[in-house]
């Protein structure tokens, strides 16, 4: 039933990998399934967010400080994709939150130097506990050689994860 739902939508290569692949149905019912997890781990997300009174921009913000680097606001946009003044915007009620503190750059009064604040590396790991709490909890009701297979796969992915500037993503905030 679910991968009859989704299989009018199922992707060019999907539907692409179904001359190499002999059951096309047991795929799309995998992306039916991937899609339903997807689903469930961003409506739970966006709750959360929601009762943080956080936006995903603003996470995106706290996610690239808490690379560990002071930055600029205009480096910062860059980052997240959105305009030196939005970004500062941004930042002003990050700042107000006490999330992230803010200063003028010593050799050009003009910029602002960025950094996440002990209160921003907090909600980062409510943000991450909770999201890693509800992935576990969908894991835990498969029987242990999948667990296993989607460790491994999680793994995989964790290892291969490159962010935009290529470097591998180690970890998460300290």
């Amino acid at each position: 039933m679910i991968a009859r739902t989704f299989e009018a939508d199922l992707s060019a290569p999907v539907l692409a990998a179904g001359a190499r692949i002999t059951n096309v149905r047991q795929i799309s019912e995998r992306v039916a399934m991937g899609r339903a997890l997807w689903r469930e781990l961003v409506v739970g997300f966006a709750s959360q967010l929601g009762e943080l009174r956080l936006g995903f921009t603003q996470l995106a913000a706290l996610y690239v400080l808490a690379e560990g680097q002071t930055t600029t606001v205009s480096d910062l946009a860059d980052a997240i994709g959105r305009s030196p003044s939005a970004t500062s915007r941004l930042v002003d009620g990050l700042v107000r939150r006490r999330f992230v503190e803010r200063r003028p750059e010593r050799e050009d009064r003009r910029q602002r130097t960025v950094w996440l604040t002990p209160r921003g590396h907090a909600v980062l790991r409510v943000v991450d506990r909770a999201r890693a709490d509800q992935f576990l909890s969908a894991v835990r009701l498969l029987p242990t050689a999948e667990r296993t297979l989607v460790a491994m796969g999680v793994a995989a992915l964790a290892t291969h994860a490159l962010s935009r500037r290529g470097r591998l993503i180690r970890g998460s905030t300290p």
